[in-house]
Order: C-alpha cells, then sequence, then structure tokens
C-alpha cells in the first residue's frame, strides 16, 4: 500500500485537509468516491438518491444514527463536494440538513505518475459546537478512511 502523509488541521480556516496518491486510475478513483455501493466498501454505508448535485441521502457507521448527506457540486471526473450534518452531541440527527451545523468536504483528484493524486478538504467546522474537537476527531477520520480507500483500490488493480 502506498504510504501517505497524514491529514493537517487548519485551526485559523477551521479547515482538515489531506492529499494523498493512490495507485489505480482516475475513473476507479471517481467511482469509489461517487459510487454508493463503493463509497460503502471503505466509508460508512452510504444511500444516495439522484445522481450528481442535489442528490441526498444517508451515510451510517455501526451503532450509530444516520447522518444526512447532499452532493453539492460534481464535475466528473474532476471533484464532488458533499454536504454533512456534523455536530456531533448537538442532539438528535434530522432527517434533514441543519445547514447551520453541516459541513462540506470536497474530493479533487487528478491524475498523477499513472495513479491518481486524490485530495479531500472539509470546511465549515466553526459551525459546529465543538469546533476544535470536530477538526481533531475528523482529522483521524480521513487518515484513516482514506488509508482504507488506497487500502481497497490498490488490492484489486
Amino acid at each position: 500500500m502506498t504510504d501517505n502523509p497524514l491529514s493537517v488541521v487548519d485551526h485559523e480556516t477551521s479547515t482538515v485537509h489531506r492529499s494523498i496518491y493512490i495507485a489505480a486510475p482516475v475513473e476507479k478513483v471517481w467511482r469509489a468516491v461517487t459510487d454508493p455501493e463503493h463509497i460503502s466498501r471503505w466509508f460508512g454505508r452510504t444511500v444516495l438518491v439522484g445522481e450528481g448535485a442535489g442528490a441526498r441521502g444517508t451515510v451510517t457507521w455501526p451503532d450509530e444514527p444516520a447522518i444526512p448527506i447532499r452532493v453539492e457540486e460534481a464535475d466528473r471526473p474532476r471533484s464532488i463536494s458533499y454536504r454533512w450534518w456534523n455536530d456531533g452531541g448537538a442532539g438528535p440527527v434530522q432527517d434533514e440538513l441543519d445547514l447551520r451545523h453541516s459541513t462540506v468536504f470536497t474530493f479533487v483528484l487528478e491524475p498523477a505518475d499513472g495513479g491518481t493524486q486524490l485530495t479531500v478538504t472539509e470546511t465549515g467546522f466553526e459551525t459546529t459546537t465543538d469546533p476544535t474537537g470536530n477538526l481533531e476527531s475528523h482529522r483521524l477520520g480521513w487518515d484513516a478512511q482514506l488509508d482504507r480507500l488506497v487500502a481497497l483500490l490498490e488490492a484489486t488493480r
């Protein structure tokens, strides 16, 4: 498996950022970050209704409530942005996104040395009830989840 740098937190901009290399073509990585069946293999169980911008659904991890998610923008196969509810401890998750307490994560894909450079940037933590805690939690989460993505895609070359 490719060894990649870890996620970085920028407290001034309330952002988590990670850029990784995956020894897989852009189209394969695109499917892995946009197709709910593929996302569910490395992230949480994902269900989306619709395609592209405006698609809505949920992400679920074991023993956790479903988290509402919506595709904000999609530019195949270059980038996709998702908005999700991310205010842990703020109360029960609603079926609809609470735009006041949600974050947006964007995947940017670029061809690189026979594979793909994938960059994820998550913003909006300043609107959550615990910006510092959520930034750290998501930094660790992106490290674990993106490492799973690399392992999955590189094992199925």
